[in-house]
């Protein structure tokens, strides 16, 4: 019944044909006037230059509906957050947590208006406002990401995708909740192989999978058992284990994949040719970032208290190391870059977040984020605007790291930020 629901409910979210026996069906698909007028707006708008010589304000704080048993039970305490992730079109943005559900907030209207400013929200009370949505998968999630030309003046782009144990990939509906089709991968014995990574390439027309040793391309336009499988092992010198993060270049045709043997490779777009390999994370990478510019990539790891930089274009050694605190912890925990490419911001096990200008790797500033572990960070796509999400798994009695960290208690919350601005042409 569920492979009959999602065939039926299959359709590519660039608003294509949902399946053949559809095909007629006119495609919402933008034109040479919307795409005009798209450009003409990017060139005239000035991307906010964020302040950091003050802390952000906190505009909005959710906690009490994270509040739920979590998939594991008793034994794996309460529920708490592994990630948040805004919507490319700014307008919404996305949490996964360990009860296995994606919930999605929207930004109300007057946090847009400059002259109006939102009072600032008080932690511990009641939260700002409730998920708009929440998506329940049927195990743990492993990933999720937004398809990146995703507007809300256009309801057919308006989705994000999911991977969880025992699997096939999810297309959720944003608007609705619902499922919009699955992408479904199988094994030897012809069981579904569960994607560990998953990312939209830039363009939105290819879905690209980490799995073990290797990654399976998506047609989006296809849903189904359709794929192109690569693996990872070609020249002995590529990353062994599972993929763990996957990261398109912005500007070169290239992506990056980090797996949990400690290594990074870059590959070609195009046909996934091997192009690099990066060693030095002394933990299994868990991000692996693009800079702005396609020049520099960026990862992290667990157990490791280093976000390494890597010159793309000479790839020798590494630039600059950026620390965070994350030495004792298999959690993943983001970084992100702001929407100018200056700086970078990333959580930490000390509740913290720290941000360092990436021209030269300094350290610029942090802010106290939440009593626990900061474990998502996402700058929004062109406002002022940031979101975190904290939380950990807790077994019971106390990690002796709490105790040299002096934490507060658990704060398994979600908070969205405003920094000090102004515009830059």
């Amino acid at each position: 019944m569920e492979a009959a629901q999602e065939e039926a409910a299959a359709a590519a979210p660039t608003g294509g044909a949902e399946s053949e026996a559809t095909e007629t069906e006119e495609a919402p698909q933008g034109g040479s006037e919307n795409d005009a007028t798209a450009m003409e707006a990017a060139a005239e708008y000035s991307w906010p230059q964020l302040h950091f010589d003050r802390p952000p304000r906190r505009l909005y704080h959710f906690a009490r509906q994270f509040r739920s048993a979590t998939s594991s039970g008793s034994s794996g305490g309460e529920n708490f957050l592994k990630g948040v992730k805004w919507s490319p079109d700014g307008s919404s943005f996305l949490t996964s947590s360990d009860d296995n559900s994606l919930r999605l907030f929207y930004l109300p209207e007057e946090a847009y208006s400059a002259a109006e400013p939102v009072a600032e929200a008080a932690v511990g009370g009641e939260d700002s406002y409730g998920a708009f949505l929440q998506v329940n998968e049927g195990e743990p999630v492993y990933d999720f990401c937004w398809y990146p030309c995703m507007s809300l003046s256009d309801p057919a782009t308006c989705v994000f995708a999911s991977t969880s144990r025992d699997h096939p990939i999810h297309l959720w509906d944003a608007t609705s909740g619902e499922l919009r089709c699955t992408y479904r991968a199988y094994d030897a014995m012809d069981e579904i192989a569960a994607a560990l990574s998953i990312s939209f390439n830039s363009t939105g027309s290819k879905l690209f999978a980490g799995y073990n040793k290797a990654i399976r391309v998506f047609d989006v336009h296809r849903p189904g058992r359709d794929f192109d499988q690569y693996s990872l092992l070609k020249g002995g010198e590529g990353p062994t284990g599972i993929i763990s993060s996957i990261s398109f270049s912005p500007q070169n045709g290239m992506l990056a994949v980090g797996s949990y043997s400690q290594t990074t490779a870059v590959y070609a777009e195009s046909n996934m040719e091997p192009l690099y390999v990066l060693h030095g994370q002394l933990g299994g990478v868990t991000q692996v970032l693009f800079s702005k510019d396609g020049n520099y990539l960026y990862t992290g790891g667990r157990k490791d208290p280093y976000i390494l930089c890597w010159d793309i274009r000479n790839t020798v050694d590494i630039v600059y190391k950026l620390y965070r605190s994350a030495d004792t912890t298999n959690q993943r925990i983001y970084f992100d870059i702001e929407p100018c490419g200056r700086h970078l911001a990333t959580g930490g096990q000390d509740g913290m977040v720290h941000v360092y200008d990436l021209q030269g790797g300094q350290w610029v500033t942090g802010f106290q984020a939440a009593a626990d572990t900061v474990n998502g960070f996402s700058f929004h796509p062109y406002l002022p605007f940031a979101v975190t999400s904290s939380g950990h798994r807790r077994f019971g009695m106390q990690d002796e790291f709490e105790d040299e960290l002096n934490l507060a208690g658990d704060e398994n919350s979600c908070s969205v930020w405003m920094f000090s601005s102004s515009q830059e042409a």
